[in-house]
């Protein structure tokens, strides 16, 4: 098992990174949390990793924080039906703390908003996970939602709301960013979302 890798980062993509360890190329796929944590290509940089084994391939999955692989290996380990894709969308979608205080409270609604993940999906989510997250995943949503940037709110709701609208996970994102950059930082969601509308139109 690979615990973590640590070398240059040649290559940054909203989806998957290639990190130069050592000589050797290494492809990560990442979630959008980790992507937004990333030095600039030709840094250095250290991603907590994930490897899965199938009859076809080998593949790495990165990540900046112990939070999100914890939260990865939990959904696709416990929950029926998730495998390491639909994962990688949930931690694009939602930060951990966000999702452990989603799955505490009972909050389908905000669980299916996420790319990927169907209403179905994500009452399976909350019955599966509710029992191993508990009253302290609340309390830390909880917690955490009053310290989280304004800005940062505001742009992960966009993201999420364009999501809800059909768009890719990376398609969201860069069009909330580039949305972001035109109209400022105290944009509200509103605005982000109608801008981000408005250059697909």
């Amino acid at each position: 098992m690979i615990a973590f890798l640590r070398g240059k980062l040649v290559e940054a993509l909203p989806t998957q990174v290639v990190v130069d360890v050592n000589g050797v190329g290494y492809e990560v796929l990442i979630p959008l949390s980790s992507f937004d944590k990333l030095p600039a290509p030709g840094g250095e940089v250290t991603l907590l990793t994930h490897l899965a084994v199938r009859e076809d391939a080998h593949v790495l999955y990165g990540f900046v924080s112990t939070a999100e692989r914890d939260l990865f290996r939990l959904l696709i380990q416990t929950v029926s039906g998730i495998g390491p894709k639909i994962a990688l969308s949930i931690l694009s979608g939602m930060n951990p703390t966000a999702f452990r205080g989603a799955v505490a409270n009972g909050d389908v609604k905000a669980l299916s908003r996420i790319s990927g993940v169907g209403k179905k999906t994500a009452e399976r989510i909350v019955v599966e996970l509710k029992d191993k997250i508990g009253a302290a995943g609340a309390w830390e949503a909880a917690s955490a939602g009053r310290s989280l940037s304004p800005e940062d709110q505001r742009v992960n709701d966009a993201v999420l709301a364009l999501m809800a609208l059909g768009f890719k996970q990376v398609e969201a994102h860069d069009t909330v960013r580039a949305a972001q950059t035109v109209l400022g930082p105290q944009a509200t969601v509103e605005e982000l979302v109608r801008a981000a509308l408005k250059q697909k139109a």
